[in-house]
């Protein structure tokens, strides 16, 4: 069970999506328009999942995306939009953005699509982590001295 907080500013999304992540075993820790001091509230939270509907992919939504990955690096972002083009899509993963949830909710693609997504970094992280044990199992060298 992943702990996550929804950031939209519509009441009835937040709800919507908070009942479809419950129902799918997740935890909502928390909700939250986008106003400054819910994104501090949030941060705080430390959750493994945001879910957010940033509005208009302008400049201020955009930023809101890297002030996110900045404080919670290890955070998979979710973008939450109704309107989800190849421009807002690249945009939204080169912020760091992983998964994109699609307005309006059907919980098995909304679910699915978390699911993949946690697949999908999981076989990614894998590689990167046998390579390294395999660089340790080459056991540790000591550069000679020079003196």
């Amino acid at each position: 069970m992943l702990k996550a907080v929804i950031l939209d500013a519509n009441a009835v999304a937040r709800n919507l999506l908070t009942s479809v992540l419950n129902n799918g075993g997740h935890e909502v820790i928390g909700d939250a328009n986008l106003a400054p001091a819910s994104l501090a509230r949030v941060i705080k939270l430390k959750p493994q999942i945001i879910c957010i509907d940033i509005g208009e992919a302008d400049e201020d939504g955009l930023a809101i995306l890297d002030n996110l990955r900045k404080e919670l690096p290890k955070t998979l972002l979710f973008m939450v939009s109704s309107k989800i083009d190849a421009t807002i899509l690249q945009s939204a993963q080169q912020r760091g953005v992983q998964g994109f949830i699609v307005k309006p909710f059907n919980s098995v693609a909304v679910l699915s699509s978390i699911r993949n997504t946690i697949i999908r970094i999981a076989k990614q992280q894998r590689p990167a982590a046998t390579e390294a044990d395999a660089d340790n199992e080459g056991g540790d060298q000591v550069a000679g001295d020079s003196a």
